[in-house]
């Protein structure tokens, strides 16, 4: 049967000895003309016994004319097997898109839009390029409208619509493509996302760019509030305006992330902001389904739930994927608890997958920041059952690790050590340098805690502080910052709790600058704290002020109820010092405050504090 494609292949390799042929383009065509449907596997079968024929004359020998010519026609047989490879390559791509097109078009109306939105996932195994989409509108647009079609409808809406609504999205797109970071170069720009009420940023340089309205009035209404408000979504939302916001985020998404992990100067940087575009986005997806859903628009609203979880498990496959960190890290004061609401109760449909179990971890670490311990224990639970079920070891040991952090939070010591041991057990056994640091750092931090209420022995506390020492020196081994952010915090807070303030000080700094330096700001928030706590132990206040200071706003910023216990520390200094001398203290330290909370953080620290001295009263 492979008698057709021997005589094919033979026809070429003469053509190319005989000059015939000059350009791989030529070979390329006649494949195209010769293979039949159906017939790759044969004409590949037949091309790998004739070049296997050809060994033995290419061997050394006395023959040197027999094996020049051997040579030239082996580097023929090369030349059409390159062709054949991307001939291949590209017609795999034609079937792809051909059978999207098939499916989008022989769909039931009410599942047109699903089916588009498994087409446009990123995670496909071959993503769809620009011109596949350009062919997928034209498809649309050419199908033909069955007499006897229901009327279109959000829920059903018409192929028309959809192809309108791709073609919107690759106009704006093709608009935004040659300036995505144009606001980085001007001057005075930073890297990243801006803070609210910041008129600069990526928001507001797209925003002058499109020409798309509804495009126009998200981008307009995310620059000035970095949420996305009533404002930014039209009532009601026209589903081809929404599926143009689907190509366009999805599209400046993928190109941000791929700029910054491409840079040079600093990898550990270009990875923080990747981290922190893949979650904004997945934010704004969360604040527009909000929208959506209260608009009554809940076709669109579960749609939105899709491009938010496609963006996620993008994210979950990442060398980088924070399993240590949570979703506020380097975002710029969007509405976390919004977020986690939204995603809390769709989730729990999505199959248990490793992904999946990814993602939960990144949850409830966020959870567990925002106080919502028993929530965060839920979170690290199902990630701990569903990363079992998907043998993802590391997620596994990080879920242990967190259950174990949480638990101490909860007062729960024993389950503390239980889970932090059998994480340090786990991580042994499978290699896991990173979940082995984690744990060891859990295993002295929870048994530290439960030693305050449970006077240990001198030897006993030695032990634990070698355990955090451990965790500490090899997460610096590993390189892992995340996890040396959160081991330096974990042996800062042991010797604070100790009374070994100076040695306190020197591991909370070191925990600080890697939390500052990764944009955790609950580990920042944590730091500080601490630090503000370490300081008055050890009689310097006025540094014990700046550090309280910073840690209660930090905190207050991201939610966390925990921002009361250095307001209450900064009340008791605010009594010991004095309103003028504490006052004069904030003054001289303006400097060091703008450059971590900015101008808004700093006059907002007076009216915090007495907030929380009138919830005393």
């Amino acid at each position: 049967m492979a008698q057709p494609y021997q005589a094919l292949i033979d026809d070429i390799v003469a053509a190319i000895l005989k000059g015939k042929i000059q350009s791989k383009q030529q070979v390329y065509r006649m494949l195209q003309a010769g293979i039949e449907p159906g017939g790759g596997e044969l004409f590949e079968r037949a091309l790998a016994t004739t070049l296997a024929a050809l060994e033995p004359d290419l061997a050394p020998g006395d023959d040197e004319l027999k094996q020049a010519k051997a040579l030239r026609k082996q580097r023929a047989l090369r030349t059409i097997q390159g062709e054949w490879e991307r001939w291949q390559a590209d017609n795999q791509a034609t079937a792809v898109l051909t059978g999207i097109e098939s499916e989008i078009l022989n769909a039931p109306s009410a599942d047109r839009l699903s089916r588009l939105l498994a087409a446009l996932d990123p995670n496909r195994d071959q993503a769809l390029s620009r011109e596949q989409l350009v062919q997928l509108v034209r498809a649309l647009k050419q199908a033909p409208v069955p007499s006897d079609a229901d009327p279109a409808t959000e829920a059903a809406p018409a192929l028309a619509t959809l192809a309108d609504g791709l073609d919107q999205g690759l106009a704006a797109w093709q608009q935004l493509e040659g300036d995505i970071v144009g606001w980085i170069y001007a001057q005075g720009q930073q890297l990243g996302f801006s803070e609210p009420g910041q008129q600069s940023g990526p928001w507001q340089h797209w925003e002058k760019i499109v020409s798309n309205l509804a495009l126009k009035r998200l981008f307009t209404d995310l620059a000035q509030h970095q949420t996305v408000t009533a404002a930014g979504v039209p009532t009601p939302l026209a589903v081809a305006d929404w599926v143009a916001w689907g190509v366009v985020l999805q599209r400046l998404q993928l190109a941000l992330v791929n700029w910054f992990d491409r840079q040079p100067y600093d990898p550990q940087s270009g990875k923080r902001l990747s981290i922190a575009t893949f979650l904004t986005f997945a934010v704004v997806w969360g604040q527009i389904s909000n929208h959506l859903g209260q608009q009554g628009q809940r076709i669109l609203s579960m749609g939105s739930f899709q491009l938010a979880l496609q963006g996620l498990r993008q994210f979950a496959n990442q060398s980088y994927f924070p399993l240590y960190g949570g979703l506020f890290t380097a975002l710029s004061g969007e509405p976390l608890r919004a977020l986690l609401e939204y995603l809390d109760q769709p989730l729990q449909a999505v199959p248990n997958t490793a992904v999946k179990a990814r993602i939960l971890t990144l949850l409830g670490y966020s959870q567990r920041a925002l106080g919502n311990y028993s929530q965060a224990q839920r979170f690290h639970q199902q990630a701990l059952e569903v990363a079992r079920e998907a043998q993802d070891a590391p997620c596994e040991i990080a879920s242990l690790n967190h259950l174990s952090r949480t638990c101490v939070a909860q007062q729960d010591f024993d389950a503390a050590q239980g889970h932090s041991q059998r994480a340090l057990i786990l991580a042994r056994q499978s290699g896991d340098r990173i979940g082995q640091a984690n744990a060891l750092a859990n295993l002295g931090y929870s048994q530290v805690a439960q030693g305050q209420s449970q006077l240990l022995e001198a030897e006993q506390y030695e032990t634990v502080l070698s355990y955090l020492e451990q965790g500490l020196a090899l997460s610096e081994q590993v390189g892992d910052r995340p996890s040396q952010a959160l081991c330096a915090n974990s042996l800062g807070i042991a010797q604070l709790k100790l009374g070994q303030y100076r040695a306190a000080i020197a591991s909370l700094q070191q925990g600080l600058q890697v939390a500052q330096a990764i944009g955790d700001r609950f580990l920042m928030a944590s730091n500080f704290a601490n630090l503000a706590a370490a300081y008055q132990g050890d009689g310097n206040l006025e540094q014990a002020v700046l550090t309280g200071c910073l840690a209660m706003y930090l905190l207050h910023q991201i939610d966390s109820p925990e921002w009361r216990q250095p307001a209450a520390l900064l009340s008791i200094l605010y009594g010991q010092l004095g309103p003028d001398t504490f006052e004069n203290i904030l003054a001289d330290h303006r400097r060091q405050f703008l450059a971590v909370i900015g101008v808004d953080g700093y006059d907002f620290l007076q009216p915090l504090l007495a907030r929380y001295r009138e919830s005393l009263e």
